[in-house]
């Protein structure tokens, strides 16, 4: 059974290794999922330097400096708090890449959340080189949607390091 697409992401290994890059993640729509993708491929701890799950705006600001007031102004999905994780997790690993999401896998109505995206960002040395909305289709809410980000994160970031 195959979660992830393991062409890719062996990819990515050969890419970042090549490179002598590493990359880590801080995730919250996803659940830990791109950090799973990421440990697939053989050697993954030579590129993989590890992530973050912080699903609530406490953990957001606590553990990767998103700024609250920011956060609570937009229940913490936003390019810029996006940006804010991928940063700060960047920095916490010493990785060369950052990798980071934040966004709504269900809806939620009485939020005004009617339809599924998220935010994702990518830092490189300190810098955001990438930032993008995915939208995701409502009729696959939760699991489905959150591999749905995954598998998108894996094809932005191959897509990315492939540049």
């Amino acid at each position: 059974m195959e979660l992830f697409n393991a062409e890719k992401l062996n990819q990515i290994r050969d890419i970042l290794l090549q490179k002598k890059e590493t990359v880590a993640v801080a995730e919250s729509v996803t659940s830990g999922f791109i950090q799973l993708a990421l440990s697939q491929p053989p050697n993954a701890t030579e590129f993989f330097e590890g992530g973050l799950t912080a699903f609530n705006l406490g953990q957001k600001a606590r553990h990767l400096e998103v700024s609250p007031i920011l956060a609570d102004s937009c229940d913490s999905v936003s390019e810029e708090v996006a940006a804010q994780m991928a940063m700060k997790i960047n920095k916490s690993f010493m990785s060369t890449y950052g990798i980071s999401i934040t966004g709504y896998a269900t809806c939620v109505p009485q939020k005004n959340i009617n339809s599924l995206y998220a935010y994702v960002s990518i830092s490189y040395r300190g810098e955001i080189v990438h930032s993008e909305k995915i939208i995701a289709d409502k009729k696959d809410e939760g699991l489905v949607c959150q591999l749905y980000y995954t598998q998108k994160i894996i094809a932005i970031f191959l897509n990315h390091l492939k540049k």
